[in-house]
């Protein structure tokens, strides 16, 4: 078992969006579905308290519990791609059925969550020795919602 494990506070769908996170992303899984022994304000026993699962390969907890906290973008996941075809199957898969674009590699889940999907080589654009090359990508990246991968090494070769 991990030492630590970020913990995810659900309205109630932990274990729909365990399944979700893990349809979509390679080495994930939902390892464990923990339920209540008795009933609670916020339940009845026998309903789905806690799911542990794993994100390429990285361990989670989701929470089911009542609406009052919601996520927002101080918290964020960052998963880095090799190419398009890996950036554009993430970036639909969480914006499709609720999810919502934003700029610059930042998109929202259907579940509020919200996700950097971000192609490797933007990291390197981004600290390129030549200082020139990395102001063209950035500033193309600023013009993005789902990064393309092609017009930030357009950007650099300028």
């Amino acid at each position: 078992m991990a030492k630590i494990a970020p913990c995810l506070w659900f309205d109630d769908k932990a274990e729909e969006a365990a399944k979700f996170y893990a349809s979509i992303f390679p080495n994930s899984s939902v390892d464990k579905v923990n339920r209540l022994a008795t009933d609670w304000p916020g339940g009845k026993a026998g309903d789905v308290v806690t799911v542990e699962f794993a994100l390429l390969g990285s361990p989670f907890v989701g929470l089911n519990s009542t609406p009052v906290c919601k996520f927002n973008e101080a918290i964020s996941f960052q998963v880095y791609t090799d190419d398009q075809e890996e950036t554009n199957r993430y970036w639909n898969a969480l914006v499709k059925d609720g999810g919502a674009e934003n700029a610059c590699s930042w998109c929202r889940d259907k579940y509020g969550l919200h996700w950097q999907i971000v192609p490797r080589i933007l990291i390197d654009a981004l600290s390129h020795p030549d200082r020139a090359a990395a102001k063209r990508a950035t500033e193309a990246m600023m013009t993005m919602t789902k990064i393309n991968v092609a017009a930030i090494e357009a950007a650099i070769r300028e």
